[in-house]
């Protein structure tokens, strides 16, 4: 009987996206709900303002996730590829090298955090109103870090060898029991924004706890052994450089909120902050499936390529594409016709219900275009090509929309509804960028397949 890492390079293409894809898509779809739920709940039971200080709490959350993710996407990279190669020892060395660095990482962020928390959040665009909202959210959750960065990172492990079903699982764990916690803290115990992160904390542990038992329960094709937790900085070195472009993602969704945050301050105020962070939310939320393809995508595309199977790597980008734009599609559509309906569920203040559908038509207007982005950017990082998936993952954030949100507000007389036409222009230039990298790589590798 076939492993599930063999498999990768034995079935067919489809049938394998999907397996893979499926499980990762519907762990991100809770994980996404429940961050929809959470915010919900403090909207509901705390005001509208509390949303506001999420807002400004959030990126902070989004670089201990990003440091997960470098480490994580940077590993499995590294992971799938030697075990398609069938290089097991090197396998069980990147994984014990991941164990060690996101320790290290994910704890001196956390004390970092703790220490300089107010600049941090003046920084990302607190007022003063805001300020007590985010301070006591990110407090708590800097203290529960290591445990989700553990988590997290483990999960990309996981997918690389094929197992995406256990990899859901913890995801589910995680987020099903966050939801579950989130009304007790929040209205029984009458905690607050304090209770909701406190829900996150404890799910964050059990999902490690979790991942902990089924990587030394036998079951996992990585056994990772007290010697392979010793840094190895040739590895070290890879695990970055591959899982920094998944670093910048997140990193860039820190500094995009420093300016976001910042501009929505000075052009709309409070308000404007509190109906971005809803926003931002479902979206997060509609599009949460396109990250499960892209997810399932990547351990395909890395094992056929150090495989040398070039047509399977083509067939897997090509149905990847196909099926992350379907995604953007249904969730452009849900987007366009009920966002009064969506916003309703947050709060029932009528100017953020009203504004706020304003303004998601207009955020969501080209977003039937995100797949391809997504997935050229996760396709370079299967192939273990820093450089192009470092620039595509800065491509649409970073490089387009940031000096959009900069620049439009302030010509002519645009103000705050120029910060909310950049997002449409930046996912039109992104993804016609991404076309035509995406189309100069394969016909690159191509080549390279036909002189081996």
């Amino acid at each position: 009987m076939l492993t599930q890492s063999e498999k990768l390079g034995t079935e067919k293409v489809g049938k394998l996206l999907y397996q893979m894809s499926l499980p990762a898509a519907i762990a991100m779809m809770v994980n996404g709900l429940y961050n929809v739920v959470d915010t919900i709940f403090i909207g509901q039971g705390v005001g509208p303002l509390a949303i506001g200080g999420l807002a400004i709490a959030f990126p902070i959350q989004m670089l201990i996730m990003g440091f997960a993710q470098m480490v994580g996407i940077g590993a499995a990279s590294a992971v799938s590829r030697n075990l398609g190669a069938d290089e097991i020892e090197k396998a069980d060395q990147v994984a014990g090298n991941a164990f060690t660095s996101i320790f290290v990482l994910s704890l001196l962020f956390s004390l970092v955090g703790l220490v300089f928390a107010d600049q941090l959040l003046y920084i990302f665009g607190a007022t003063e109103t805001l300020l007590p909202y985010a301070k006591e959210y990110i407090t708590v959750i800097l203290f529960g870090s290591v445990f989700f960065s553990f988590a997290m990172m483990s999960n990309s492990l996981i997918r690389a060898e094929g197992n995406a079903k256990v990899a859901m699982i913890t995801m589910l764990l995680g987020a099903g029991l966050n939801i579950i916690l989130d009304p007790i803290f929040i209205f029984v115990f009458d905690l607050g924004i304090r209770g909701a992160a406190l829900a996150t904390i404890i799910s964050q542990f059990i999902s490690f706890l979790y991942v902990m038992n089924y990587m030394y329960s036998g079951k996992s094709s990585l056994k990772v052994k007290l010697h392979h937790l010793k840094p190895d900085w040739k590895i070290i070195k890879e695990i970055f450089t591959v899982g920094f472009s998944a670093f910048t993602r997140s990193s860039t969704n820190s500094i995009f909120s420093i300016v976001v945050n910042n501009s929505l301050r000075i052009f709309g105020g409070d308000i404007a902050i509190t109906i971005f962070g809803i926003v931002n939310r479902v979206i997060a939320f509609l599009f949460m499936p396109i990250l499960g393809v892209v997810q399932g995508m990547q351990p395909i595309a890395g094992f056929n390529y150090g495989a040398k199977k070039i047509e399977r790597v083509k067939h897997v980008l090509k149905l990847s594409i196909i099926a992350s734009t379907v995604i953007a599609i249904l969730g452009w559509i849900i987007g366009e016709t009920i966002p009064h309906i969506i916003i309703r569920a947050f709060t029932d203040d009528v100017n953020i219900i009203k504004d706020g559908s304003y303004v998601f038509r207009i955020v969501i207007a080209m977003v039937p275009l995100l797949g391809i982005q997504f997935v050229g950017a996760t396709l370079f990082q299967s192939l273990g090509k820093a450089m192009p998936a470092i620039v595509l993952s800065l491509l649409r954030q970073f490089i387009l929309l940031i000096p959009l949100i900069l620049i439009l507000p302030r010509i002519f007389n645009l103000q705050l509804f120029g910060v909310w036409l950049a997002f449409p222009i930046a996912d039109i230039l992104a993804a016609i960028i991404t076309a035509y990298v995406l189309k100069k790589e394969m016909y690159k590798i191509s080549l390279e397949a036909n002189e081996v």
